[in-house]
């Protein structure tokens, strides 16, 4: 009996085991926040910094096969080339404002297979050289961010374009005394800031209703915005600014290439 009384607390001395529930359940949540947040941050990384160093070798392979393409041509694909199938290098970008480095091969095609590769250009829109709208996607971070600093763009800058027998060189739109994207004679913005569902963006005449015909031999770019978001669209519109220039006679390209060096 005395045994069996020395072995029995009175129940006010019995240890109460939420306290220890409690602090083991904010334990584990916090770890799994931290390892939550760790993932994202990785997530983050890989995104930014990673796809944009694997997005160097691939650029450099579609530089490769591009010249090689070009240089096993059939005349047919020189020049205006017939339709591309989805996922072809088909013309290279420079844009001088942004490095004398600067250049991106660019795919046909916008889905997420051509974009993370290089700037896509929109199926249907078109080709370099030809009137109505050239128009070009690409990634603002990461995959290579081909657009990240498009709005260092100012009116009159250059955007060239080369194709297998030919450069043509674009200039942004705006008025480039006062550098105010607005004022060119067509009423067409060099920069502007659209929603996604603003499509008009790409039509023939950019803002024009789509069925419009062209009025004029354009290019735009169009990348996410603001960045590391995909609210809105960060558009450039940019004019053909004289005929082609012949490869043949100027190998290294345009005096546009060399503004701004």
């Amino acid at each position: 009996m005395e045994a069996a009384l020395e072995r029995t607390q009175p129940i006010s001395q019995v240890p109460d085991p939420r306290p220890d529930r409690w602090r083991a359940v904010v334990r584990t949540a916090g770890e799994l926040v931290l390892t939550a947040g760790l993932v994202v941050l990785l997530f983050v990384v890989y995104e930014v910094y990673v796809t944009d160093l694997l997005n160097r070798g691939q650029q450099e392979q579609l530089t490769q096969q591009l010249h090689q393409q070009w240089s096993h041509a059939p005349a047919t694909r020189a020049g205006h080339p017939v339709p591309y199938p989805a996922g072809d290098a088909l013309a290279v970008i420079y844009i001088p404002r942004l490095g004398p480095g600067y250049h991106r091969v660019m795919l046909e095609g916008t889905a997420e297979k051509e974009l993370s590769q290089g700037p896509g250009h929109y199926v249907g829109t078109a080709m370099p050289g030809e009137q109505g709208n050239l128009a070009i996607a690409g990634h603002r971070v990461g995959k290579g961010s081909p657009f990240l600093d498009l709005d260092k763009l100012h009116p009159g800058d250059p955007i060239v374009v080369e194709t297998r027998d030919s450069w043509f060189v674009y200039r942004v739109l705006g008025d480039r005394t006062t550098g105010a994207f607005t004022g060119d004679p067509s009423g067409i913005p060099g920069q502007e800031i659209v929603l996604p569902s603003a499509i008009d963006v790409i039509s023939p005449t950019p803002d024009s209703a789509p069925g419009t015909p062209a009025s004029g031999a354009y290019l735009t770019l169009t990348t996410c915005h603001p960045k590391f978001s995909a609210r809105k669209r960060l558009v450039i519109h940019a004019r053909l600014d004289g005929p082609a220039y012949a490869k043949a006679g100027l190998p290294d390209g345009p005096p546009a290439l060399a503004e701004y060096h």
